[in-house]
């Protein structure tokens, strides 16, 4: 079996930040999303993967991923250029994919329990398409599938006014070649994409053998930054302790706390965790770091409090400012202009920005 990511798409829920790079490398947990999707497919056994590029900065994806050696995979990159669809990026894929079944996953998905599971189901049956659902509280905004009491597909709909489930298609898909001249007939729809929801609902009534199969643990779709940060939050509930960087003496570390090599940890400060701190961060003096905050590598913390947050690479926050539920692009640099303490900022900045509060 051979996998498939994709990482094109605009991420227009994400401005700033895709502004500048693909939203499947924003950081969570101080780890690029796709890296989850890489992981899951190669813990599963599937080590032969195609990346499917964009238009917006594909170079990063390949800088991050290389040929897949460093990650124990081997990495194929095929170019959708502009995002016409999920169903045409598959289609893309054809000739990578040959006579081989495969596994689809959409590069800024994030889940527990793995795929080795919807994998093994599949591989042991006759099915043309599997097709991994979760439980939303907004159907009205996924694609969503209708099942019978025995798992069938009944019906699936993209988006649809009046949904018939509550259960989500998540953006991973197990098919076979059977695929492809269904999607060779598919047509744009009103969003002027190929819908995967309509290339599965061919396979349903073209050949029959398509299931559905319930997610173990939790999902989240990364599409928008109170998703992010949710997805953080619930990564950070797993975090393993381990402290690798120095304390000054007067310094309170409470919870689980990851601190990476080369990190400085000022007296004054306190970190209660889960917290995930880089390498070569300077964090203090007399600095708050709450619960759910991921530092990236090469960060200053000064002063004030920040919580429940997402800092990327080579950022430095130097105010007496409480910061909250934001996301912070790599590069950038918040400053303070008074000593007042408020009840908070929320922030979603991109790279290499400048703010003065």
């Amino acid at each position: 079996m051979k996998g498939l990511i994709l990482a094109g798409g605009s991420g227009t829920r994400l401005r700033p930040l895709t502004h500048t790079g693909p939203k499947q490398l924003i950081p969570i947990a101080n780890k690029p999303n796709i890296l989850y999707c890489l992981e899951d497919l190669r813990d599963a056994g599937i080590v032969d993967i195609g990346i499917i590029l964009g238009n917006n900065m594909p170079e990063k994806v390949k800088d991050l991923l290389g040929d897949g050696s460093k990650y124990g995979v081997n990495i194929t990159y095929i170019v959708q250029g502009d995002p016409k669809g999920i169903a045409h990026a598959v289609g893309c894929a054809r000739e990578f994919m040959g006579d081989d079944p495969f596994c689809v996953y959409l590069g800024d998905n994030i889940l527990t329990g793995g795929i080795e599971y919807m994998k093994e189901y599949f591989e042991s049956s006759d099915l043309e398409s599997l097709v991994a659902l979760c439980e939303v509280d907004n159907p009205e905004k996924f694609g969503i599938a209708e099942l019978d009491e025995c798992g069938n597909i009944l019906s699936i709909e993209e988006k649809p006014k009046e949904p018939k489930s509550n259960l989500a298609m998540i953006g991973i898909y197990f098919l076979r070649k059977s695929v492809f001249p269904i999607i060779d007939d598919l047509r744009p729809s009103w969003r002027n994409e190929l819908e995967i929801t309509e290339a599965i609902d061919g396979i349903r009534l073209e050949h029959g053998h398509v299931e559905a199969m319930r997610v173990k643990g939790w999902w989240k779709d990364t599409g928008k930054p109170e998703d992010i940060l949710v997805a953080n939050h619930l990564v950070l509930e797993d975090l393993e302790g381990e402290i690798l960087g120095d304390m000054d003496p007067g310094v309170t570390i409470r919870g689980r706390v990851n601190i990476g090599k080369g990190t400085r940890v000022m007296e004054g400060t306190v970190i209660r965790g889960p917290v995930v701190i880089g390498e070569n961060c300077l964090v203090g003096p007399d600095t708050y770091v709450g619960p759910y905050t991921s530092l990236g590598n090469g960060c200053t913390i000064v002063g004030g409090e920040i919580e429940s947050s997402i800092v990327m690479d080579n950022t430095r926050i130097e105010c007496n400012e409480k910061i909250v539920d934001s996301l912070i692009g790599s590069g950038s640099w918040i400053v303070s202009s008074n000593d007042r303490l408020p009840k908070g900022y929320r922030l979603v900045i991109g790279e290499n920005c400048q703010v003065i509060l």
